[in-house]
């Protein structure tokens, strides 16, 4: 099964080079979407391994089924997306993208399923390198520039997680080895001193891909400038992989008996996530930048949970899915506000409840979810971390909660000025374009010139698109939106059990 899961999409991509076709492009995403989600529930059940380098344990598995059912719903939306919503593009342009696509998931895949500390951190690196092509798919200069900043950023990033490995190396000198498992059970005799000054480097350096401040620079830039499907991926894949490979590195820091150091570190990184969050979102102007920012707020969370142990870590595992979930629904339908409303700016989008009441009640909906609002899952998890939060003391607990309220409303308010309201100031009715200028031409303005100001306008985002939006285009965010309300009513029992099973590998809940 694992062999499966790691080839298939590399003879697809193979295929793609070759075969440049939209429809088989889409037969290829949709159906490894669809592959993956089959292969990840048989892991659940049983388990596997692919030679001595790849296997799937508690915790892996809880990756790859959150990664399946994000890719699947996303999966739907891209076909549509770039057939309907951005059709200008080629079918060469397009089978480019989902080849690239395919690989970054393939890579994400090798670190969820990588038994080795330097094999991890090969997929890591190849993350970036598949996605940095799908950042800048409009080839726009600002997207040109996000994806420069991105693959600069990561790359320095996971260079600093290579001398935290190289540190892991060096206290482990007795063992020789980089499996997980080689390192778990010589833990107790590693030279800590090494293991302390190689969990910074980690935190740090992988902490780069997984958004947490001070070092998440990249991630509004490349949010705000790739095409909606692939910011859900970034947001609800890639973030979880860094933090999959911050996991396995801190089980082994518990096996050595210094889990309260690196514990502490993660919670203090988290804190400053939330903080730079907080600021960033009351003054965010560009939608898509206000999600990547709530992005970097729910991966302090995680890292709170994680940072301070016991059921916080339970939270925190818990948190991760009903982000993922919640997240990515955002930024598919960020993905129709921009099609409507042909802007990106918070100003540029006014009564959307008139214009596409499906896509504002879902809009609704994503931040309801990613607010912790009841009964979305998100809910239970902060309602458990901010209890273990006070276990440990009320001045975290609250602040934390200041925080946290101080991110809500700052999302809250533009989503409220987005969907109510009337136009905005100086923006031309939904008619714009040529019927708008019909007055204009008869008043004797030249055709030339009225069709370029409604060009204008439209660059401007004042003009909106008319006709509905297929059904591909809000199926996928209803389908997360109803998986994270579900489990937030009654957590499945294998997905219980999967959660458990990770707490306790990393010294939480058994």
């Amino acid at each position: 099964m694992i062999a499966l899961l790691l080839l298939t999409p590399v003879v697809l991509a193979m295929t793609l080079l070759v075969v440049r076709s939209r429809i088989v492009s889409s037969l290829f995403l949709v159906g490894y979407a669809l592959l993956h989600l089959g292969l990840s529930v048989a892991l659940v059940a049983g388990g596997g391994s692919f030679t001595r380098y790849f296997r799937a344990d508690g915790m892996s598995v809880l990756f790859l089924l959150l990664l399946s059912a994000v890719l699947l719903c996303v999966s739907i939306y891209a076909v549509s997306y770039f057939r309907d919503v951005r059709g200008e593009h080629s079918e060469r342009e397009y089978s480019t993208a989902v080849l690239f696509l395919l690989l970054f998931i393939d890579s994400i895949n090798g670190v969820l399923l990588s038994t080795n500390l330097g094999l991890l951190w090969v997929f890591l690196e190849a993350s970036t390198l598949t996605s940095v092509a799908l950042v800048n798919f409009e080839r726009r200069g600002s997207s040109l520039e996000a994806a420069w900043k991105y693959i600069f950023i990561c790359s320095i990033g996971i260079s600093l997680g290579f001398i935290g490995i190289i540190f892991i190396s060096f206290g482990s000198l007795q063992t020789a080895s980089l499996f997980f498992g080689d390192l778990s059970r010589s833990a107790a005799s590693m030279n800590t001193f090494w293991l302390r000054l190689s969990f910074p480097f980690i935190v740090i350096g992988f902490g780069t891909k997984m958004g947490l401040a001070p070092v998440h620079s990249w991630l509004p830039d490349a949010h705000s400038e790739a095409p909606a499907p692939i910011s859900a991926l970034l947001s609800g894949a890639l973030l979880n992989s860094a933090l999959f490979g911050i996991l396995r590195v801190l089980a082994i820091m518990n096996d050595a008996g210094i889990g309260a150091f690196a514990g502490n570190l993660l919670a203090v990184m988290g804190f400053l996530s939330l903080f730079v969050s907080a600021i960033f979102v009351l003054g965010a102007r560009n939608y898509k930048r206000m999600l990547a920012y709530s992005s970097i707020e729910n991966m302090g969370i995680i890292s709170i949970g994680i940072g301070i142990g016991g059921t916080g870590i339970f939270a925190a595992l818990l948190h991760m899915v009903g982000h993922s979930l919640a997240k990515s629904s955002f930024f598919l339908t960020a993905g129709n506000v921009d099609h409507l409303a042909h802007s990106r700016e918070i100003d540029g989008v006014r009564g959307l409840l008139r214009r596409d009441r499906t896509t504002a009640w879902l809009w609704i909906a994503s931040l309801l979810a990613i607010s912790a609002m009841p009964p979305f899952v998100t809910f239970l998890s902060e309602f458990l971390l901010v209890r273990r939060l006070f276990e440990r003391g009320a001045l975290p607990a609250i602040l934390f909660l200041l925080l946290v309220v101080t991110v809500v409303f700052g999302m809250t308010r533009s989503v409220i000025r987005m969907v109510s309201g009337g136009e905005q100031e100086g923006a031309p009715a939904q008619e714009a374009g040529a019927e708008a200028d019909f007055p204009r031409l008869r008043e004797g303005l030249p055709l030339a010139q009225a069709a370029l100001k409604g060009r204008t306008a439209a660059r401007a985002g004042g003009s909106w698109r008319l006709g509905p939006l297929p059904a591909a285009a809000y199926l996928p965010q209803l389908l997360l939106l109803a998986t994270a309300a579900a489990i937030g009513v009654v957590v499945p029992s294998p997905l219980l059990g999967l959660l458990r099973r990770a707490a306790a590998l990393l010294g939480g809940l058994p």
